[in-house]
């Protein structure tokens, strides 16, 4: 991605103070929505919720039975 002219720096400048301050808010939010979007394991609900059925049945059999399930 390329800034068009100018850098960040530059463009702030040109901003009179009180945008000059909304813009730094802006992207010091940017700057935490994106170190909490890189901290954050990735967690799904439903993990381990049909482990019983590992013992029961093997992978192929689980894949038939998901398609029969499906209405497949």
């Amino acid at each position: 991605m390329s800034l068009s002219s100018g850098s960040v720096e530059e463009k702030l400048q040109t901003l009179p103070p009180d945008l000059r301050e909304d813009a730094i808010h802006y992207i010091d939010e940017l700057v935490k929505r994106s170190k909490k979007r890189s901290s954050q394991p990735f967690r799904c609900a439903a993990e381990g919720t049909l482990e019983e059925l590992g013992t029961r049945y093997s992978s192929v059999e689980l894949q038939h039975k998901a398609l029969e399930w499906r209405g497949a």
